[in-house]
């Protein structure tokens, strides 16, 4: 049965995707992704996202897993992915033959290891290391449905964070073209 909204994990989501927005921003400005870090995740702040995150609020992970568990999908996740070009389920298209990855452009790879460490530092706080971004991705499964060479940049620019200071790598995947993979 789906939870209730309330005016508490209303303002408590309101807070943490304003301050995920924020952070997502100023690590995009770091890699000279103005229009992307101004842009970025706008469409929280829509209804069908916003009462989908406001009512499976918990505060330590993503409404988006909370609201799968209860009704099996996400509206809100749905709708995200839909308008987001830095979350690579956004480039999966399908043909007759299936369901397939297109390779995620450069600047949008960037936008998502923005992404990524924002979310990692706002989910760990204070447990927050430079490596948590790599070892979430690793852990994860998301790279076995991606475009290989998708998958590969990504595992490649969060091994650069996990190795250098967060300045010293995103001045290095900041000077990073595209073509050189």
């Amino acid at each position: 049965m789906r939870r209730k909204i309330t005016l508490k994990n209303s303002y408590n989501h309101f807070m943490t995707i304003t301050r995920h927005k924020i952070k997502v921003t100023r690590l995009c400005f770091k890699m000279g992704l103005y229009k992307q870090g101004l842009l970025h995740d706008l469409s929280k702040y829509s209804w069908v996202e916003f009462s989908s995150g406001a009512r499976y609020y918990q505060g330590y992970r993503s409404p988006i897993d909370a609201e799968k568990e209860d009704i099996g999908y996400s509206l809100g996740w749905l709708h995200h992915k839909g308008k987001n070009k830095h979350h690579w389920e956004y480039w999966l298209d399908k043909n007759k033959t299936g369901v397939f990855p297109i390779e995620v452009p450069f600047n949008y790879v960037q936008e998502m290891i923005c992404d990524r460490i924002a979310a990692c530092m706002i989910y760990k706080g204070k447990d927050y290391t430079q490596s948590t971004a790599y070892d979430y991705f690793m852990n994860g499964t998301d790279r076995l449905y991606m475009h290989p060479n998708t998958a590969k940049k990504i595992e490649e620019l969060l091994t650069l964070v996990k190795e250098y200071s967060l300045d010293e790598a995103f001045k290095k995947i900041k000077n990073m073209r595209n073509d050189e993979y």
